[in-house]
């Protein structure tokens, strides 16, 4: 199969592209314009090309896809991070071209199948938990979650009038070893490795659910394995909350760090306070138990403190 995966350098489609490499009748092309991807997270195999391109400007990415006429699309390319996607409203609304872009190439040059990451996001504030995937209210004025609305009806409507199928990642929390320092969880490791102070919005109270790469990752790839998960949308998380300040303080203790929780003011807007996915359908996506904080985050741990020894 020949795949392509935008956002290639970024930290879960490149972990994906791991996973895809292990089956060696797979051909990846991975595409990035590093706008927060790194070269390093991209696998060094036999079997993916990287390509440096923006799916956003369609004389980048179309000799691509006209060239390689790839069996399936995972578009993961986007502008991430709550403090990225507040100060660059405008990069964020571009996003939409690349949505476009990819749609009408990947109709135009046979692809069979699209993925889309879509986002937690598309909830807002929740009106009731957990968030099943039938239910999203359009309650949230950010513009990563418009565009992610609006790169979902996309997706929808290129289905029902020119028959390409696709599925849809809602994504909560990921995390693993190589997630940038952007995110929460990676930033709290850190620090807690280097007994600095962590630092958490508001009272902490907020809660997430955080699922670890190799879950999501698995069940992404059994979407694509199987025709029985086509033209429909997935919650792609845990369903096990916790509130930002119980993670500052398990991180705390699995690191037996000496690290102080320090509160910031509450963000004016984009922290959402509460997150809990549905995740019945991701269940029968993965057909195991999830790997639980604790494990994921010792697991982290244990791959960070290797590669600082050695």
């Amino acid at each position: 199969m020949k795949i392509l995966i935008t956002g290639g350098a970024g930290f879960v489609p490149s972990s994906t592209a791991k996973r895809l490499l292990e089956d060696p009748t797979n051909f990846l092309v991975l595409v990035d314009n590093f706008l927060t991807g790194n070269i390093n997270n991209v696998p060094k195999h036999s079997n993916c090309k990287f390509i440096k391109c923006d799916v956003n400007n369609y004389h980048d990415i179309a000799p691509i896809m006209s060239s390689y006429q790839f069996d399936y699309v995972f578009h993961y390319a986007a502008v991430v991070g709550v403090k990225r996607t507040l100060e660059n409203p405008k990069m964020v609304l571009d996003d939409i071209q690349g949505i476009k872009n990819v749609l009408d190439l990947s109709k135009n040059t046979g692809v069979k199948r699209v993925f889309y990451s879509s986002s937690s996001e598309v909830y807002g504030e929740p009106v009731h938990l957990p968030q099943n995937e039938e239910t999203t209210p359009l309650n949230s004025r950010l513009p990563y979650a418009v565009v992610k609305n609006v790169g979902e009806s996309y997706f929808k409507s290129y289905q029902q009038e020119f028959g390409l199928d696709y599925t849809i990642f809602r994504f909560f929390n990921t995390y693993g070893s190589n997630q940038s320092t952007d995110f929460v969880m990676s930033k709290f490791i850190r620090a807690a490795l280097n007994n600095q102070d962590i630092t958490i919005y508001g009272d902490g109270l907020q809660t997430r659910t955080f699922c670890f790469i190799d879950d999501n990752t698995e069940a992404c790839i059994n979407a694509l394995k199987s025709e029985d998960f086509v033209n429909q949308v997935f919650n792609i998380g845990s369903d096990v909350i916790i509130t930002i300040k119980e993670l500052a303080e398990t991180v705390i203790r699995l690191t037996d760090s000496s690290s102080k929780i320090i509160h910031l003011p509450a963000l004016p807007d984009g922290d959402m306070t509460r997150r809990q996915p549905d995740i019945t359908r991701m269940k029968a996506l993965l057909n195991r138990e999830l790997i639980s904080l604790e494990d994921g985050v010792s697991k982290i741990v244990k791959e960070i403190t290797a590669v600082t020894v050695s």
